[in-house]
């Protein structure tokens, strides 16, 4: 399980270094393989394991096409995704629709999200936490947590 916030820099080849402490259990989960795509909903990228992904584009793939919104989907999730490895320097080479997408330029943040990464412009990550600090939680989702012990 990945967690954990990260501040990376691009270098000007458009690599960044992914963090040491993820390295050996990403050798060990996917030989390095991953994919990277965009958010559909967010300005960030979302970087996969190889076995995640295959999981993900199964399921996308197998939506009924004819449905609009799962084209949409289907065409942007699909569509960026991007087969990478980690090089023999740990690094990731990002290419420039993905960086253009997601704003990246030299500093970035890496958000780890259990079974997946997000890759954010630190602009924009900074401005989207703060504009969540200041949402109001719903209920639903407290009610779901009530039994949570934080």
């Amino acid at each position: 399980m990945f967690k954990g916030v990260t501040n990376l820099n691009l270098d000007a080849k458009g690599r960044l270094a992914f963090p040491t402490r993820y390295r050996e259990e990403l050798a060990n989960h996917c030989n390095g393989e991953m994919v990277i795509t965009i958010d559909t909903d967010e300005r960030c990228l979302l970087i996969y394991p190889q076995p995640e992904w295959e999981q993900i584009e199964q399921t996308v793939a197998a939506l009924p096409g004819l449905d609009q919104a799962v084209r949409r989907i289907q065409r942007l999730l699909i569509g960026h995704a991007t087969e990478i490895n980690l090089d023999g320097s740990g690094r990731l080479q990002l290419t420039p629709p993905l960086r253009e997408y997601a704003y990246l330029e030299k500093k970035m943040v890496m958000i780890g999200q259990g079974k997946k990464f997000e890759l954010w412009s630190e602009n924009e990550w900074t401005s989207r936490r703060e504009s969540w600090y200041e949402e109001e939680t719903p209920k639903v989702l407290i009610d779901a947590l009530a039994g949570l012990s934080l």
